[in-house]
């Protein structure tokens, strides 16, 4: 297997949840037609920095990369579920998480691609079943049709290969997750041919470890190329097992 290069993906930016008071959501009509069918309800979720906090870059650097990191200040209530909306991308629907007891309180990050200036929020679903909201605006665009990072080739040679790191902080494991694969949005263009590239891209992710889950991943177009999962989790016996599906229904899996 081809040595994997994780300098640039594994340093993902540590974001300054602690200094968020406030959510700088902005008014946004496409989530007033989307919310219904979104989380089943017309009610606007509760927004409580005491029990879920997002943060993501203000003005993104990369569009394709843009880093999001939603997390629970200590003793906040057990989240079950987490949707991640991008309102002004194609498929809003960015991801939809689920977590194991493992991952309480919830540190966990992803990046994604945002296609124009909107906000991205996340929807949590309690262990009681109520729903909390957090969020920013994020100034980017052109982040769903952005050119692939690398050749065709070299796509096809690596894709599905996997690595994983793990460091201890406050008493709790830090994983760190990558896959190879491009994810496709649909919206690319091969850059030698020029025609569009079909979508191809991780629809389900799995990660457990010694068979108890850690969270899962149902997603859509808006993960990003060769996507990076950080995640804090109570340290557990045996390995990290990681089962990944693609729209291809093309599998992997790896233990670490």
């Amino acid at each position: 297997m081809r040595r994997l290069v994780l300098i640039a993906l594994l340093c993902l930016p540590q974001l300054g949840l602690a200094a968020e008071v406030e959510n700088p959501l902005e008014p946004s009509p496409i989530w007033d037609d989307l919310r219904s069918s979104i989380i089943g309800t017309e009610d606007e979720p509760a927004i409580d920095p005491g029990v879920l906090l997002l943060d993501a870059p203000k003005r993104a650097d990369n569009p394709a990369l843009v880093p999001v990191h939603v997390a629970q200040p200590p003793g906040a209530p057990a989240i079950t579920a987490l949707t991640l909306v991008i309102d002004g991308n194609p498929a809003p629907v960015a991801a939809e998480f689920t977590f194991g007891p493992a991952l309480m309180p919830l540190d966990f990050e992803v990046r994604v691609r945002v296609d124009s200036y909107s906000d991205l929020r996340a929807i949590a679903t309690l262990a009681d079943g109520r729903k909390v909201m957090a969020g920013r605006y994020v100034k980017a665009s052109g982040g769903c049709a952005a050119p692939a990072g690398k050749s065709m080739d070299e796509m096809r040679a690596t894709m599905g290969e996997m690595r994983f790191k793990k460091a201890e902080e406050n008493g709790r494991d830090i994983g760190t997750l990558m896959i190879r694969h491009p994810n496709f949005s649909g919206l690319q263009r091969d850059q030698v041919t020029l025609l569009t590239i079909p979508a191809e891209f991780i629809q389900t992710l799995e990660v457990k470890q010694d068979g108890a889950e850690l969270f899962t991943m149902s997603a859509g177009i808006s993960i990003s190329e060769d996507p990076v999962f950080r995640f804090a989790y109570q340290p557990g016996d045996g390995p990290v097992q990681v089962h990944a599906v693609d729209t291809e229904s093309r599998a992997w899996d790896q233990s670490f």
